[in-house]
């Protein structure tokens, strides 16, 4: 069978969904990944997995005749490839890919949405204008018979269940994208008193993943004559409105407030160098990658009561640290909490290694996922038999 998988970066296609793409491909299956064009997508190659760019797409554009070249684009992509199912991801890919879909006949869709996103999370004019067409549109995308969603978190299942979006039977919620567990590894030092403690944020820098708190916090710590490293991996995100600036986190970087690492291709050897992973969102996440991948790595986590972020951090004090939104004192004091107390530095992150490999090993991840696939063809082939043995 042929599966094609499409999404609005290739970044997010090689970071996020090689491995259910290798899983398919080792089971026999042909795998496809489309995408804008981008730096990551010529590495599919050596995974045995093709990549095919749609050069016309751009996901901050605006521009009806850009995206109707867009979709007109990806419906003779599929028409060309054939593939038997469509995994699409994010909002805009799941409104296309699934149009696309029904014109060129692709059997069954799958959609995952991660996370509500910008158009229903901003309070911005330009948010507010466009959500009634957005809602318009994903309504439209969703109602077919053909296809399921995949949702990381039941908060977002009741958004689109309220929303009438979507009928709760054609939901499912899948906890997150799945960590490999095995690379992401605790480090086997523990901490001691006289260490620093060095505290990290690892995200699209977007205000709304408490980018600011975080800096704040690092302020505050200065100020008290606190010795703790703030570290902050990470580039700005030009499509997206609320993305900090180059030029800003360069400037927090010079005046010492944080280490900038920009973007980090060794993630599990960085998570090996830290203590705690804190997020400090009030962004509607799926379910955070870089929490998952801090809980698998044995560190401390601090987040927010968010939706998806409480998934991970189910119990305060226990599995991880909650903070109150837009706070940055209150960060500040669950990290000096941190600072002296490193018993419960270690006991934290022992606990999140164990939710880890309970909820989130990537490989229950892609079964799962893969038991969607199958139910969906399953229910097509079963619902074809049937139509075909009328009289």
């Amino acid at each position: 069978m042929k599966f094609a998988f499409f999404a609005n970066t290739d970044w997010y296609l090689y970071n996020f969904r090689l491995s259910t793409a290798l899983r398919l491909r080792n089971d026999g299956h042909e795998v496809v990944m489309i995408s804008p064009p981008g730096s990551f997508g010529e590495r599919f190659a050596a995974h045995g997995c093709r990549w095919v760019p749609l050069q016309s797409m751009d996901r901050a554009s605006l521009n009806p005749l850009r995206e109707a070249v867009t979709l007109s684009q990806l419906v003779r992509v599929l028409r060309r490839e054939q593939p038997d199912l469509l995994h699409n991801f994010t909002l805009k890919c799941a409104i296309y890919g699934a149009i696309a879909a029904r014109i060129a006949r692709v059997p069954t869709v799958v959609n995952a949405v991660a996370g509500l996103g910008y158009v229903f999370t901003s309070h911005t004019l330009k948010a507010r204008m466009l959500r009634p067409l957005v809602k318009a549109l994903l309504h439209t995308a969703l109602d077919n018979e053909r296809s399921l969603l995949v949702l990381q978190n039941p908060d977002d299942a009741m958004a689109f269940t309220s929303a009438e979006l979507i009928a709760p039977e054609k939901i499912r919620v899948i906890r997150s994208s799945g960590v490999n567990t095995s690379r992401f590894q605790p480090s086997k030092r523990f901490p001691n008193r006289q260490e620093r403690l060095r505290v990290l944020l690892a995200a699209r820098l977007l205000r709304e993943k408490g980018i600011q708190e975080f800096v704040d916090a690092a302020a505050l710590l200065h100020e008290w004559g606190r010795d703790v490293e703030f570290v902050l991996a990470g580039t700005p995100d030009p499509g997206n409105p609320h993305s900090v600036t180059q030029d800003q986190v360069q400037q927090w970087a010079d005046t010492g407030l944080v280490r900038w690492l920009g973007h980090v291709d060794d993630m599990p050897g960085l998570l090996k160098t830290v203590h705690v992973m804190a997020l400090p969102s009030y962004y509607r996440e799926g379910v955070p990658k870089s929490l998952i991948e801090g809980a698998a790595s044995g560190l401390a986590l601090i987040t927010t009561d968010m939706p998806g972020c409480r998934e991970v951090v189910t119990n305060d004090g226990f599995d991880g640290l909650r903070v109150e939104q837009r706070n940055a004192r209150a960060l500040a004091d669950c990290i000096v909490r941190l600072d002296d107390d490193r018993e419960l530095l270690l006991q934290l992150g022992h606990h999140a290694r164990q939710k880890a490999l309970r909820d989130f090993d990537e490989r229950l991840v892609i079964q799962r996922t893969l038991d969607v696939y199958t139910e969906l063809m399953h229910s097509m082939t079963s619902t074809t038999d049937a139509i075909r043995s009328l009289p």
